[in-house]
């Protein structure tokens, strides 16, 4: 159990420096735009510094197989949002990106929350699914894919009205992290089908599956989505929403489609269930608009003499 739990925190590791390393490189690009996605690709694809993210990104999710083929998926999701904290540090540090007041409680919070879900975990008392049936998978990431992006075009449609505050990213953040919600279920679903016995066998049953298609599916779109948003938004701010829903999506969704059943003492059940409210507290006070920013004062006149 606790090679998961390490596992989890390299991965938020990755996670949040392959995030950090994208958005650096996308503020020195002309800007992308969801509505021509070949253009973007070969910007991105052009830079070093962002293939450098995505490279940290996909060592992210090979840590992430391990984590669910050793962790509970709601646990698993209770460590992933630490990695929120680190990203925010790397932002200031990298980006040089400022954050609130309520935003520094809101982190405070994650940690707390986080507390709370390893302190729930207990070596050999918690189950680790392997499967879950595909037509109950089916149901529950097709209604959340489309709900995505349709949200991700209603926020486009939005951000585009000059007279509108500026936003924070808040409803980018929680499309793609619908998306992303979608994309860890397949990936715990994918987990479950690595073996080293019969590989053959395994490969063809992987490729029967709904796990591979959803995995390309999200990977497609939820790369030319995020990265538009990256570019637009601050990254300490819109991947922490991202983060938080998928985190929220895998957890509940998750657990209820592979059957992994909660803690059965009170106390552990009561740290789990209270982290992951906390988090969804956490999200809905999120602020969802940037300060305007000042008009400059006018120079005073010179007196005559």
């Amino acid at each position: 159990m606790w090679w998961g739990v390490a596992a989890a925190l390299l991965a938020n590791t990755l996670y949040s420096l392959g995030f950090v390393l994208e958005k650096r490189a996308l503020t020195s690009l002309p800007e992308v735009s969801i509505r021509r996605p070949a253009r973007l690709l070969r910007l991105v694809l052009g830079s070093p510094l962002w293939i450098g993210g995505s490279l940290a990104l996909a060592a992210g999710f090979a840590a992430q197989l391990v984590v669910y083929r050793t962790l509970p998926i709601a646990a698993a999701q209770g460590i992933f949002v630490s990695g929120l904290v680190l990203l925010v540090l790397l932002s200031a540090r990298l980006l040089g990106e400022e954050t609130t007041g309520r935003e520094r409680y809101a982190l405070g919070a994650i940690l707390l929350a986080l507390l709370m879900v390893v302190l729930s975990l207990r070596e050999g008392s918690d189950t680790v699914s392997q499967d879950a049936p595909y037509p109950l998978i089916l149901l529950v990431c097709v209604p959340s894919l489309a709900a995505g992006l349709w949200l991700y075009g209603s926020a486009e449609r939005r951000a585009r009205n000059r007279h509108r505050r500026p936003t924070t990213g808040v409803e980018y953040g929680v499309a793609v992290g619908l998306l992303y919600g979608v994309s860890s279920l397949a990936i715990k679903g994918v987990s479950s089908h690595l073996t080293t016995d019969g590989i053959g066998g395994a490969v063809l049953d992987l490729l029967s599956s709904p796990y591979p298609y959803l995995l390309l599916f999200t990977g497609v779109f939820g790369l030319v989505m995020s990265q538009a948003a990256l570019q637009r938004c601050r990254a300490s701010l819109i991947v922490p929403v991202c983060t938080t829903v998928t985190s929220l999506f895998t957890a509940v969704l998750g657990t209820l489609s592979f059957g992994e059943a909660l803690p059965d003492e009170p106390l552990r059940l009561a740290l789990r269930v209270a982290g992951t409210a906390l988090a969804v507290a956490v999200l809905l006070t999120m602020p969802k608009h940037d300060s305007a920013p000042q008009p400059p004062a006018p120079a005073k006149e010179l007196a005559s003499p």
